[in-house]
């Protein structure tokens, strides 16, 4: 399973990114607050605004890797944004 975490500034071009690697299916969770070593803090209020979502993405091995290399071009683009993605151990899907 591939979780990323962006800044909602650049939600379409997450989402494009995934299109991209052919994956329609994800949950998704929004107002996510947090700390990143590039893009600061995001707490969603007048000292620290900003937000962030989170995507999980449950796939093959194959399309994680596509998504993985989508991320990292956009890292490069808009880091200062904030955008990370994680690879987790996945058991099974039912």
């Amino acid at each position: 399973m591939v979780m990323v975490v962006y800044n909602e500034a650049i939600e379409e071009m997450v989402m494009e990114v995934m299109e991209k690697c052919g994956l329609k299916n994800y949950t998704k969770i929004t107002e996510v607050y947090g700390r990143g070593n590039t893009s600061g803090i995001h707490l969603g209020n007048d000292v620290w605004p900003g937000r962030n979502n989170l995507l999980c993405v449950a796939c093959e091995d194959k399309e994680s890797g596509e998504l993985i290399l989508g991320i990292k071009e956009l890292r490069k683009k808009f880091g200062h944004e904030g955008v990370k993605a994680f690879v987790l151990p996945l058991e099974e899907i039912t």
